[in-house]
C-alpha cells in the first residue's frame, strides 16, 4: 500500500482546501518544490499534485514549477487538475508527470477519455469525487448524475490503470475515511484503487493495510494531515514496511 503526499497547487504555492472549496483554501507553502522533496527525504515512493487552478479554472498557471518537480525529485509524480482536452494530457505527459488522474472528461466526453487511455496505456486514471452519493465535476461543484457502480466497468474496458476515490465531505476535515465505502468499492473495484478524502491518524492506515492485502485497494493519499502533523508521514510508511 503506497502513501502519497499530497502537493495541492494554486497561485504557484502549495495549499490545502476543505471539502475542496475554493475559498476554504490554507497555504502550507510558497515553495511546493521543497515541499515535494521534503516528502520525497521522508520517504514517500509516489507524490500526488493536484492543479487547483486548472480544476477550477481549467487553464493551469502552475506548468513551470510542476515541470520542476518532475524533473528534481527521483520518485514518479501523479498529477490531476483540469485535463479535459487531450492536448491537456499530451502537455502534462511531455513536461514529466508520471500518470495524470482524469475527472470532469470521463464522466461528460468518454470517448476522448478513452482515445487517451489507449494513447497512453497504463498512465491514465480517473478521480471518483463523490458528495453523499453523487459524482461531482467541474473542480467537485457540479453533479455529474452519474453513480459509482455503473461507470466502473466502463471504466476498465476503456483502459483506465487505476482509480481515486475521494469522499468530498470529509476532504481536508480532520474527520477518518469513509471505511465502509472504501472496502465495498475495494472489493467490487475491477482496476487498483486509492483512497482519499480523510486520511487524518495512524487509525486510517492501521484500519487499510489488511483491506490492501485482500482487495484492489493499492494506497492512499494524506495532505492536511501530514501537514499539520496528526499523520507523521515517516511513521506510517515504516508502519507500512514492517507489516
Amino acid at each position: 500500500m503506497i502513501i502519497f503526499p499530497a502537493v495541492d497547487l494554486k497561485n504557484g504555492k502549495a495549499v490545502r482546501l476543505k471539502q475542496g472549496k475554493e475559498d476554504e483554501v490554507s497555504i502550507f507553502s510558497d515553495d511546493p518544490l521543497t515541499m515535494a522533496k521534503h516528502w520525497e527525504n521522508l520517504g514517500a515512493e509516489y507524490l500526488h499534485l493536484i492543479d487547483l487552478d486548472g480544476a477550477f479554472q481549467g487553464k493551469s498557471i502552475n506548468a513551470e514549477i510542476v515541470s520542476k518537480i518532475c524533473n528534481e525529485l527521483s520518485i514518479p509524480v501523479q498529477l490531476g487538475g483540469g485535463i479535459r482536452t487531450e492536448e491537456n494530457a499530451d502537455f502534462w505527459l511531455n513536461v514529466g508527470v508520471t500518470r495524470i488522474i482524469i475527472g470532469t472528461m470521463a464522466l461528460e466526453n468518454f470517448s476522448l477519455f478513452e482515445k487517451i487511455c489507449k494513447k497512453y496505456p497504463n498512465r491514465v486514471g480517473v478521480s471518483l469525487d463523490v458528495e453523499g452519493k453523487k459524482l461531482k465535476t467541474h473542480g467537485w461543484v457540479e453533479d455529474s448524475g452519474k453513480n459509482i457502480d455503473e461507470i466502473l466497468p466502463k471504466l476498465k474496458s476503456a483502459g483506465c490503470s487505476f482509480l481515486i476515490y475521494t469522499d468530498i465531505e470529509r476532504d481536508g476535515m480532520h474527520s477518518e475515511l469513509n471505511f465502509p465505502e472504501i472496502e465495498r468499492l475495494a472489493k467490487l473495484c475491477p482496476i487498483p484503487l486509492i483512497a482519499a478524502g480523510g486520511v487524518s491518524t495512524m487509525k486510517s492506515i492501521k484500519k487499510l493495510l489488511p483491506l490492501s492485502k485482500s482487495s484492489s485497494l493499492a494506497g492512499i493519499i494524506s495532505g492536511r494531515a501530514i501537514y499539520e502533523g496528526t499523520l507523521n508521514l515517516q511513521e506510517a510508511l515504516e508502519y507500512i514496511k514492517k507489516h
